[in-house]
């Protein structure tokens, strides 16, 4: 056992220590490796490279930087030197930014300090405007006195309110009208009596009855209410032949039991229509009281100078005249100089009843006339013989209407006259023989139907009282020739030029079309005499309401370049004013006053004649023109020629003053956020009025342009192109610029129209031009759009106009204008010119050379139809039927800027000149 255990140690010893024998050597050799083999290599290279010469070294470093001349390591290096460079450049740019931010930082502190500097200005202006204007509201208080309305009086039922005068036949408004009933602001109510609460009433011509209801129903004035009324208007006549008159005694009963007749009758208007030349004076020898009479026959014992109204007669009782029947007023001369059919009656039956007193026919016949009817009868017979004219003079009639004794009888039918009439330059109007007759019906249809087909009236006798003498210059429109001097007539009317007598027979026109052509125009005529008598103002127009459509605002409008580029040519502040509205019409009070005459006178304009007729309402809006001084120096008017100053101030003699655009669209979306995109930064503009012409509303996702000013979207009741010149309620400027939705004008432009309309506010002021032409071959006028020397038109889609034109555009214009407009959907601003030309007589004047307006790229418009122009050919000639003559002018005057946009320093002079 021990012998076999210690052989056993001694191998497993000998093995253990041949492993360590083995793990030692294996220790050297790794040693060996690792330490000895890389110093023998280098050793080794380092050697080689040596005794190849520096030229052939492969593993030594290389001098001079040779190892970038590999392709690869070279691009690393310039990849390496640009960034360095741009490093070197970014740090010089910081530091130069830091030099900045430290300047800018300095400019913001000493901005901040000049904005407290500013500030305290400001507050200091502010303290002297605050002074300022309460010395000058101390110094209006002072000077203009508050005053206060006057009191309404209100009498009782039963109370005259008037001290009884000393005789009723001296009557005059002073001493037989009650003021009280009718201060200036009662708006002047009128109560009309039902014709059936009367006796009489039933009586009455159902012709007539029917007229006057209709005419009181349109009337503006007319009230229900009899305890706020300012006047009573009682019909009294015409009477049916058939129905018997009530005696003098009797009528005065049934005047006295009126309701509101107050014993003596005053503030009553008692109206008796005339339709026949014979009609019935009943209220001769009636007690009338204090109550006006308005009839067409007056004897000189029965009329009341002053109070009492010669009316004319009624001849359209129903029916409206058709202007396209009336004979035009050109040529001046016609076919015959003068003529006149009548047969003068001795004796008729009185159209009385009851003696004494005497009756019309008895007076008249107990003071025979002088025998100067037997005169005019043997001079115009001379004149007839001597074929020096032609005239016609017929002095017996197969069938002579009623008249009064001493008064010369209608020939005829009406028809047969009127004929006559129409191919006479004069129409004799001889007056009755007896002077007694002041005024008679059968004169006054003589007189009506001259003016009607626009026969110049020739009056025989200066005595008779013509319709509403009190007010209208008969002068103007007839040849008033007292009855010695009709040897003289013959002479007198050849030595008339043509121009004076188309201004007579024009003038006449408009007096029978405004006074005497339909029961409404005689009614209102009668109502408008009394209240221009009494003073008191006409009720104001009323504006076309604008039915706003909602719409959303995008985003802040830019400026386009090419329209605001104007280099130093300053068109007005830089900032944007606030909407400014015009003045309203301020001379309510003191125009009925002042300018009666030239009221009754004149057709609607111009502004500085006067701003309406009687009949129409007062507008709401005064023109105001150069010349008509206002007493202090504007604020940016006078202020000089100098460059800068000129140019930033507006100028003119009109205190400040701004405008409003009235755009006109149908369906064109885009082309409409266009043009109001290039309106953003126009001065002196008010709003934009966009005129929404469609049926259908504007997309619920349009975003409107937002250009720092109102614009008012307006829906239309239809679609027509007579909305471009309706009368907006939110117009509040009297200058309008009327524009189409795709014209395209610059800023500079505008305001030079601008400018220019500011000196001539009665006229059209726009740039595209177009004039009207004769056809020889067809006898017709046509429209013409080619470039010429000459312009009668400027199209109204680009071009200012008073607002006071939208009024008479929409009120006053025949109708028949207006649907012709909507017929052809054209048109409107011919109808405009038409319109301007005829109330002025003024052409209209174009600015700059600019012929067309229209954007480029824009959607075909309506004018490119092949049609166009065969329509306005049309509408031109039609006008003219309705006018009576061509109211166009022609002119060559043309209004441009000697130094339109020239760069000048801005102290030198700049200014606009016309040429």
């Amino acid at each position: 056992m021990m012998q076999r255990n210690g052989g056993g140690v001694g191998v497993g010893g000998q093995t253990w220590v041949l492993r360590r024998v083995r793990l030692t050597w294996l220790s050297f050799m790794l040693f060996f490796i690792l330490v000895f083999f890389p110093l023998i290599a280098h050793y080794y290279l380092t050697t080689i490279d040596e005794a190849g010469g520096p030229d052939k070294r492969i593993f030594g470093p290389r001098p001079g930087g040779e190892l970038c001349e590999a392709k690869h390591v070279q691009d690393l290096c310039r990849i390496r030197e640009s960034v360095s460079e741009e490093l070197l450049q970014l740090e010089a740019k910081r530091q130069e930014l830091n030099g900045e931010i430290a300047r800018l930082n300095l400019r913001i502190e000493a901005c901040k300090r000049s904005i407290d500097s500013a500030k305290q200005d400001l507050l200091q202006l502010k303290n002297v405007i605050s002074q300022t204007e309460h010395s000058y509201k101390e110094l209006m208080a002072q000077n203009q006195p508050k005053l206060s309305l006057p009191v309404r009086l209100l009498p009782d039922k039963e109370d005259s309110g008037l001290p009884p005068p000393k005789s009723v036949r001296s009557c005059r408004l002073r001493s037989c009208f009650d003021y009280a009933r009718c201060p200036l602001t009662s708006g002047f109510p009128v109560y009309v009596y039902d014709t059936s609460s009367y006796a009489w009433g039933n009586n009455l011509d159902p012709l007539v009855k029917q007229a006057f209801a209709a005419s009181v129903k349109s009337n503006i004035y007319v009230t229900e209410n009899p305890s706020i009324a300012c006047l009573y208007l009682v019909l009294v006549g015409e009477i049916l032949e058939s129905s018997p008159l009530p005696s003098p005694s009797e009528l005065e009963k049934q005047l006295k039991a009126l309701p509101y007749w107050r014993s003596d009758g005053h503030n009553h208007v008692l109206v008796h229509f005339s339709r026949k030349s014979m009609t019935q004076n009943f209220l001769y020898n009636v007690s009338t009281g204090r109550a006006v009479v308005a009839q067409s026959t007056f004897l000189e014992q029965q009329y009341r100078e002053g109070f009492d109204l010669v009316v004319s007669p009624l001849v359209h009782a129903l029916s409206e005249p058709n202007f396209l029947e009336v004979p035009p007023q050109v040529p001046v001369k016609r076919k015959y100089l003068f003529t006149f059919q009548g047969e003068r009656v001795e004796s008729l039956r009185s159209s009385l009843q009851e003696a004494p007193p005497q009756s019309v026919e008895e007076e008249l016949e107990g003071d025979p006339p002088a025998d100067y009817d037997d005169r005019i009868i043997g001079t115009l017979k001379a004149v007839q013989d001597s074929h020096l004219d032609q005239v016609l003079v017929e002095f017996t009639c197969k069938n002579p209407k009623p008249s009064f004794p001493t008064e010369w009888a209608l020939c005829g039918e009406r028809e047969d006259r009127l004929e006559v009439l129409k191919a006479s330059t004069f129409a004799l109007v001889i007056s009755p023989g007896d002077g007694q007759l002041v005024a008679s019906a059968g004169c006054g249809m003589r007189l009506f139907e001259a003016l009607e087909v626009g026969a110049i009236p020739v009056v025989l006798g200066d005595h008779s009282r013509l319709p509403y003498h009190q007010f209208i210059r008969w002068t103007e429109a007839a040849i008033i020739v007292p009855k010695p001097r009709v040897t003289e007539l013959h002479f007198l009317l050849r030595s008339l030029s043509d121009n004076d007598m188309l201004a007579m027979r024009r003038q006449g026109r408009f007096l029978w079309e405004t006074y005497f052509s339909t029961s409404e125009n005689v009614l209102s005529t009668i109502l408008a005499s009394i209240r221009t008598s009494i003073q008191v103002p006409a009720a104001p127009i009323k504006d076309e309401p604008a039915h706003e459509i909602p719409h959303k605002a995008g985003k802040l409008a830019g400026t386009d370049a090419n329209l605001a580029d104007n280099g130093d040519l300053d068109l007005g502040p830089v900032e944007t004013e606030p909407p400014y509205a015009s003045p309203r019409f301020l001379r309510n009070f003191t125009y009925t006053a002042a300018d009666t005459y030239r009221a009754w006178n004149r057709a609607p304009g111009p502004f500085h004649l006067f701003p309406h007729t009687p009949l129409d309402p007062v507008l709401p809006s005064e023109a105001k023109f150069l010349g008509s001084g206002t007493g202090f120096r504007p604020i940016g008017g006078g202020s000089g020629g100098s460059g800068k100053e000129f140019q930033a101030a507006l100028g003119g003699n009109v205190p400040r003053e701004q405008f409003t655009v009235v755009m006109l669209t149908y369906e064109r979306e885009e082309v409409l956020m266009n043009s109001l995109e290039r309106l953003n930064g126009l001065p002196y503009l008010n709003k934009v009025v966009v005129v929404w012409n469609s049926p259908k509303p504007p997309s619920d996702d349009l975003l409107w342009p937002d250009i720092g000013l109102p614009i008012v979207v307006v829906r239309t009741e239809k679609n027509s192109l007579n909305n471009r010149f309706l009368p907006w309620d939110v117009v509040e400027t009297e200058a309008v610029l009327s524009i189409d939705d795709d014209a395209h004008l610059r800023h500079d432009e505008i305001m030079f129209g601008f400018r220019v309309w500011r000196e001539a506010r009665d006229r059209i002021i726009g740039f595209p031009g177009r004039y009207h032409a004769w056809d020889v071959n067809h006898q017709s006028w046509l429209y013409n759009s080619n470039y010429s020397c000459e312009l009668s038109m400027v199209l109204t889609g680009a071009a200012f106009f008073h607002k006071y034109y939208a009024y008479l555009y929409s009120y006053v214009m025949p109708q028949a204008i207006r649907d012709m407009v909507d017929e052809y959907i054209n048109c409107e601003d011919i109808a405009m010119n038409f319109l301007v030309s005829h109330i002025t007589r003024k052409p209209p004047i174009k600015v700059t050379s600019r012929w067309t307006f229209r954007c480029p790229g824009c959607p075909q418009a309506l004018s490119h139809d092949d049609s166009h122009f065969h329509e306005r050919h049309k509408c031109i000639n039609f006008f003219v039927k309705v006018y009576g003559y061509m109211p166009l002018l022609y002119t060559q005057f043309r209004v441009d800027s000697v130094l339109f946009k020239t760069r000048l320093p801005h102290d030198k002079t700049k200014c606009f000149k016309f040429i």
